[in-house]
């Protein structure tokens, strides 16, 4: 029952508080972990890279999730109360939706002003694309689709692993990630990434589609474009590169009857509507209501489990 009282005491946190400051974040220190083990791989043998980037990922697993197991183990026996405010305290930071949904609104607010270069400013937070050959449309486009996706990266998928594994497995999958997004198979880190990137497929297939089932349902609650949410889903869900992205993004773009774009990489959707920076505040709601979704599955998901336990 006390990992019921840890959810909701972390969702209560991420409402109110957002994320911790960047001196004590986890993910800060997951980051600079990444970038401090990546000067010490091999330079040269695809081989080498590859087994030293899937060893260092590991090794990163451990660093970070069994001293949270640890602590979490002895807090138990302490007290419930304390094992609630600390597993809490450790879970809030796997997951973001206030921060996330703050920055496209941002975004979107600087659009509407026509402020394009403020608007380059603010979305590398959201996406790795060059932000100076960005337009207004594409701008807004970007900005969707990283609502869309971090649905399920940054909320849908860590609670996936934490009603499996508790607080370790998620803690355990945002280093996985953080590694994915940070040295993924490109370019330069085609071999030292290709562990991060594969492992973290693997990790986000039923969580990715879990999102875009919930971004369907909640076209349905919101009153938007449901059956095209579904149908566009199912028809261009495996055009972008990543195996995963494809489905809340592809489900965002039907629900709300646009076309999402990375020219030269994929399109998403039909051109039904314009790309308006009212857009972005239509993607969040419906983020929001797929969200809402997922919290009262899991929350019911971790009562039953209780009533069957006991």
């Amino acid at each position: 029952m006390e990992l019921l009282f840890v959810l909701l005491l972390a969702l209560v946190l991420d409402i109110l508080l957002g994320e911790p400051p960047r001196a004590i974040h986890p993910v800060v220190w997951i980051g600079k972990a990444i970038s401090f083990l990546e000067k010490f791989a091999p330079l040269q043998g695809a081989q080498s890279r590859l087994v030293y980037g899937g060893v260092m990922v590991l090794l990163t697993i451990f660093i970070f999730a069994s001293p949270v197991y640890l602590l979490l183990l002895y807090m138990s026996q302490v007290s419930p109360i304390a094992y609630i405010i600390v597993g809490a305290l450790l879970l809030k930071p796997t997951f973001s939706l206030r921060e996330l949904h703050h920055t496209a609104l941002e975004i979107k607010t600087l659009l509407a002003r026509d402020n394009l270069r403020g608007a380059r400013g603010k979305i590398p937070a959201l996406v790795s694309r060059e932000p100076q050959s960005l337009g207004k449309s594409a701008l807004i486009s970007a900005t969707v689709e990283s609502v869309a996706e971090n649905t399920c990266d940054s909320f849908v998928a860590p609670l996936f692993y934490f009603l499996f594994f508790g607080v370790p497995g998620a803690v355990a999958y945002r280093v996985i990630n953080t590694w994915d997004a940070m040295i993924g198979y490109h370019k330069k880190y085609e071999y030292l990434g290709k562990f991060a990137a594969k492992l973290d497929d693997i990790l986000n297939f039923i969580p990715a589609r879990i999102s875009g089932l919930l971004l369907v349902v909640a076209a349905y609650l919101s009153r938007r474009d449901g059956k095209n949410a579904w149908q566009v889903m199912l028809r261009d869900h495996g055009k972008t590169e990543s195996p995963n992205a494809g489905w809340p993004m592809s489900a965002m773009a039907g629900a709300l009857r646009v076309r999402l774009e990375k020219v030269g990489y994929y399109s998403l959707g039909n051109a039904n509507n314009p790309l308006s920076p009212s857009l972005i505040t239509s993607g969040i709601k419906l983020a929001g209501v797929s969200v809402l979704i997922w919290v009262l599955f899991s929350l019911t998901l971790e009562v039953t489990y209780f009533v069957l336990a006991a």
